[in-house]
């Protein structure tokens, strides 16, 4: 079961931190498994050999979170 996980980056759309060990906390466009691509959330090794646990949304998903990050006050 475990060699069927397939992943393709669609889209790389900016790096929101780099840790001490070289790891990216990414925003990408994400197709997991061969189904349509989502926006995803997570921590990637350098090269993308490895990922962390991350989120991903959908297109709706995303535009509600953006409206509510829109409201905060920062």
């Amino acid at each position: 079961m475990a060699d069927d996980f397939s992943f393709e980056i669609i889209e790389e759309i900016a790096v929101l931190s780099t840790s001490k060990s070289g790891w990216n906390l990414e925003l990408n466009k994400v197709s997991w498994g061969g189904r349509p691509a989502k926006y995803d959330l997570r921590n990637w090794a350098p090269e993308h050999q490895k990922m962390g646990k991350g989120i991903t949304l959908t297109d709706e998903e995303l535009k509600t979170l953006k409206n509510k990050l829109n409201e905060l006050s920062l």
